[in-house]
């Protein structure tokens, strides 16, 4: 009777202690939903927060160019350490460039970090981050040959490029910024592929539209 006994208390303490487990298992795997979520909603929050200051900056760039570059400035002078504007129709880009590359502009909006201003010969190179929701350069990979992309310098003045190549090089793999002919006008745009830390390349030659 015991023996009976003591098998039932076994039996009762080992049911006891799995429905506990299980109990446990699924508290934890709602705490790590619940951090998933969270973590998920800040960095969308971030990314929003950096798209916003980037409208916010090209808005008061556009109302800076209004009231302070007159028609007799020179195209090269740089108002508020801005480059230009970068846009791109097909994907919906639309963007201030710096005109230089620093760790934190580059979180704000895409850098030039090589090469002069659009009516000089040479290769214009352009990073911008690629935060995989159509922000900053994520969706140049998806462009074809002859896609148009358009550089405005601060003087209004647009500038037509036409895509001639896509393609990927290793993160340390420099060659992007020297290929190019210098008797030609270049755009280079550069971005992460974030699958395989790879960067993506985008090559594009000025040439000028029909009247």
């Amino acid at each position: 009777m015991n023996q009976i006994l003591s098998t039932e208390l076994k039996q009762n303490k080992k049911s006891f202690e799995k429905k506990n487990w299980f109990k446990f298992q699924f508290a934890f795997s709602i705490l790590i939903v619940v951090l998933l979520t969270f973590c998920g909603a800040s960095y969308l929050y971030y990314l929003q927060k950096k798209e916003d200051f980037s409208k916010s900056l090209i808005a008061n760039y556009n109302i800076y160019r209004l009231y302070n570059v007159q028609e007799n400035n020179s195209n090269t002078e740089l108002v508020n350490g801005l480059f230009g504007i970068i846009e791109i129709e097909k994907i919906n880009l639309y963007y201030p460039v710096f005109s230089q590359l620093t760790e934190d502009l580059l979180k704000i909006s895409p850098c030039k970090f090589y090469g002069d201003m659009p009516n000089d010969n040479g290769n214009i190179c352009i990073a911008g981050h690629n935060y995989d929701n159509s922000l900053f350069f994520s969706k140049i990979s998806t462009l074809s040959i002859d896609d148009k992309i358009s550089i405005f310098d601060n003087a209004g003045t647009q500038y037509v490029y036409f895509v001639y190549d896509i393609y990927e090089v290793s993160e340390s793999d420099l060659s992007p910024v020297l290929d190019y002919d210098d008797t030609e006008k270049t755009l280079t745009l550069v971005t992460c592929n974030n699958l395989n830390s790879n960067r993506i390349i985008l090559k594009a030659k000025q040439k000028k539209l029909l009247q």
